[in-house]
This record gives structure tokens, C-alpha cells and sequence, in this order.
């Protein structure tokens, strides 16, 4: 087995375009265990944290879009050591910092959630609710891709040959907007999430949900959007969390499994979202204040 280590994003392609069993190395985390499980027998690995820009978080203000830009390397606890991607998006680093211990934090990334294609992935409803883009670098090009497209079906992706991921965006948003993401697990921490909900809301000055987005994770092959337009136009008043409960719990497609049956995954599904909805809306009328 090969170890490369590219410079560049074109180096990254090339290697992985010339050798399809090739595997790429950010943070290692889930790399690692397969290969030590024998789940994987890679003929090379391609680490792409020596690439300009796969470690930085920066605000970016382009005529495409103004945002943050997350590189692919980034870990999930440089995330939360990050004041300002923390103020703007305090879901999302909830979520990458559901990830695993205090010492897997300081390698595994976000990116690396996402590209496991695992239907539990903490990271990966949060950035579907904020509506992120992710960037793939491959041989035809770069293109920007909504983070709900990336994961196909449990351990696939919508990559193809030689492409990689080379960063996640996350559109700017008003001052009177913010985010939650919770989940259930089992135990305390450490654990894998029996169901997770991430909510996206913003606020008119007067208090009232202008626009709402809500995912959910490990209640099905993938992560699911959820129509949130119950809490459209409301306060978040208590019958419109239960609209909102109502739609989560209707959306929710789990499977019985040891670690929860379909019956209770889809009742956690509401109680989730309500949960996550009152504290985006609090975050939200704060960050207004």
C-alpha cells in the first residue's frame, strides 16, 4: 500500500484517478478502523491535509455568495474552537462535535462524517438544515453540491472515480437567525445516535419565523428533509411545535432494530424536533437582541 501525500488539488485527482482502490485520508478516523477491521484493502492512501486550505475556516464574501469555508481537513474540535463559526452556526458544530471522544475530536472532520455515508452521521442533518454546499474537486472539474446529494444509500456516496471533497460552505444568513441539532442516544456519550434533529430557523424583528428548515438523521438509508412550514409565521407557540412534532414523526422511515423500534424512533423524531425548534428560536431571538 501506497501513502501520497499531494500539494495540490490536481496532485489529489491525478492519484486518485489513476488508482480507483485508492482511499483519502483528512482526519483517519473511520479510515482507520476499516482498514484495521479488514473492511477495506486500499492499494494507496491519498492524504489531503498538506493541500492549501483543507485546514482553514474563513469568511468568504464573493459575488456568489458570502459565507463560511470549511476545508475538508478541518477538524470537528478546530470547529469548536472557532468563536465566529460557532457564533454563526452553533447547530452545526453541535453536531461535529457529537463525533466520537474528546480524543477522536481532534482528528475526525466533518467532511469525513459525511463521506461515510452512515445514516447516524451527527454532522451531516445540521448541514443539510443550513442548507450547505459541498465542493468536489474531481478530473471534469470542480462543482458544488447540496450536502443532501452526497450520500446515496448506507457506506455509498455520489462521488465518482478520481473526485474528492474539498470543503463545505455554509451560506451567510441574518443576524436574526440560528440552529440546533439534538439527538438520542443510549448512553451518556460516545454513541450512536438512534435518532438526530437539526433545525434552521430565522426571525423578523418582531419575533416571527420567516423561514424554517428541519433534517433528521437515522431514520432511514439517509438523511431526511423535513417540511417545516408548520412554524412559519409563528412564534413557536406550543400547537405549532406540535405541527412541527407531527411532520418529524410522519417523515421518520426507521427500521426495529436492538436499539430502537420504529414506533419509538418516530415518536423521539417529534420530541426532537420541538426541542431543537425552541432552541434555534431562543438562539435566534438572542443573536437579534
Amino acid at each position: 500500500m501506497k501513502f501520497q501525500s499531494p500539494q495540490t488539488v490536481d496532485d489529489a485527482i491525478a492519484m486518485l484517478a489513476a488508482d480507483t482502490n485508492a482511499r483519502v485520508l483528512a482526519g483517519g478516523t473511520d479510515l482507520l478502523v476499516r482498514l484495521r477491521s479488514g473492511h477495506i484493502s486500499p492499494s494507496a492512501i491519498v492524504d489531503i491535509k498538506h493541500i492549501s486550505g483543507m485546514r482553514d475556516i474563513t469568511q468568504e464574501d464573493t459575488p456568489e455568495g458570502s459565507g463560511w469555508r470549511i476545508g475538508a481537513a478541518v477538524s470537528c474540535a478546530e470547529m469548536g474552537e472557532h468563536a465566529g463559526l460557532v457564533a454563526a452556526y452553533p447547530g452545526v458544530v453541535e453536531g461535529a462535535e457529537l463525533i466520537g471522544s474528546t480524543q477522536v475530536q481532534g482528528r475526525c472532520t466533518m467532511v469525513g462524517n459525511l463521506c461515510n455515508a452512515g445514516p447516524a452521521g451527527d454532522s451531516v442533518p445540521a448541514m443539510v438544515a443550513a442548507g450547505a454546499l459541498i465542493r468536489v474537486a474531481g478530473p471534469n472539474g470542480t462543482r458544488d453540491v447540496p450536502v443532501l446529494d452526497i450520500p446515496v444509500a448506507p457506506g455509498k456516496t455520489s462521488l465518482t472515480e478520481g473526485e474528492f471533497v474539498t470543503s463545505v460552505f455554509l451560506p451567510a444568513r441574518p443576524d436574526n437567525a440560528s440552529d440546533a441539532y439534538l439527538r438520542f442516544i443510549p448512553r451518556t456519550e460516545m454513541d450512536i445516535a438512534v435518532v438526530g434533529c437539526a433545525v434552521n430557523l430565522t426571525l423578523d424583528a418582531q419575533g416571527t419565523v420567516t423561514a424554517a428548515s428541519m433534517s433528521l438523521g437515522a431514520v432511514g438509508p439517509k438523511v431526511k428533509q423535513v417540511d417545516a412550514s408548520a412554524i412559519v409565521g409563528s412564534t413557536c407557540d406550543d400547537a405549532s411545535l406540535d405541527a412541527l412534532a407531527a411532520a418529524a414523526t410522519e417523515a421518520a422511515t426507521p427500521i426495529d432494530d436492538k436499539r430502537g423500534t420504529i414506533a419509538f424512533r418516530k415518536d423521539v423524531s417529534g420530541v426532537l424536533a420541538k426541542r431543537a425548534a425552541k432552541i434555534a428560536y431562543t438562539r435566534a431571538k438572542g443573536a437579534s437582541a
